[in-house]
């Protein structure tokens, strides 16, 4: 009789990564990223234990969108306050806050529990070259 293995909290070995996002498209980036931040690259993958690894994405300013959703695309959310009801084009998110525009974009290819969010506290979005994670000596990640 077989068992399957299940992945314990102390098993789990992580590993950075970077990510240069240049010229990729924005959806197919972040489901990528997403299955690294959530371990399905690893073969001790477990659905309920964090088996993932920590992303960085640079050049986030970079990353392309299809088709016309530039234009026609809009980011929805509530203040929280009566008639709070917030829209921005994607076209003014990616000129003023594109690593916004990603983490928003993996944050939804994310499990919607705590678990989700423990995994996307694991992914740094900058806009341009630079990060601030060197000393954790990130490996890249090509897709």
């Amino acid at each position: 009789m077989n068992k399957t293995y299940m992945a314990k909290p102390e098993d789990v070995k992580e590993k950075w990564y970077v990510v240069d996002a240049t010229d990729m498209v924005l959806g197919r980036l972040a489901s990528n990223v997403a299955n690294v931040l959530r371990g399905k690259n690893k073969p001790i993958y477990t659905p309920n234990v964090d088996c993932g690894d920590h992303v960085i994405i640079v050049n986030c300013a970079n990353v392309r969108l299809t088709g016309k959703k530039l234009e026609k695309k809009v980011h929805i959310h509530h203040s929280g306050y009566i008639g709070g009801l917030k829209e921005i084009q994607y076209k003014k998110l990616m000129a003023e806050k594109p690593e916004r525009a990603v983490m928003l974009a993996v944050k939804g290819m994310l499990p919607k529990n705590s678990l989700g969010r423990k995994q996307l506290t694991k992914l740094r979005c900058y806009a341009g070259a630079e990060h601030n994670q060197q000393a954790q000596k990130p490996e890249d990640l090509k897709f």
